[in-house]
């Protein structure tokens, strides 16, 4: 198993504590790249700007609500481009709407995490993660 880098892409700072320490708690050897808008997340895998030496993530945690361009527009504009469309999308947000959670699917995401409300929860999602990401399902080694 080797490790694997993630891009979030969240702009609330309390959720952005809450998954670095749930993911600090768990042990977890990702390197976590965060960014705080839609149109950073793309620079950031388009490796444009400041993220021309950052590495590729493995997979990218994605949330709906977000400044500039939201997670949806976000998902379907990577998604468009062949180079991204192997890339694991998880989308990890507060949102319930079932239109939401289809359109996400439709455009690609590979998963919809609800954000827990509570630390031990999320401390809980965040160890059920790992073990699926690591154990269980298989990545893809992609380069930008």
């Amino acid at each position: 198993m080797r490790p694997f880098d993630i891009l979030l892409a969240e702009d609330n700072e309390d959720d952005i504590l809450l998954i670095r320490e749930a993911f600090e708690t768990a042990n977890m050897a990702n390197r976590v790249a965060i960014v705080r808008d839609g149109e950073e997340a793309l620079d950031y895998l388009r490796g444009k700007g400041p993220y021309s030496q950052c590495p590729f993530p493995g997979m990218v945690l994605l949330d709906i609500n977000m400044p500039k361009k939201n997670g949806l527009d976000v998902l379907i504009e990577l998604k468009s481009e062949p180079r991204f469309r192997p890339l694991p999308v998880v989308m990890l947000t507060v949102s319930e709407r079932e239109e939401d959670i289809v359109r996400a699917f439709q455009q690609g995401a590979c998963s919809y995490i609800r954000k827990p409300v509570t630390f031990s929860q999320f401390q809980m999602v965040v160890k059920q993660f790992e073990l699926y990401w690591t154990l269980v399902s298989k990545l893809p080694l992609l380069k930008r």
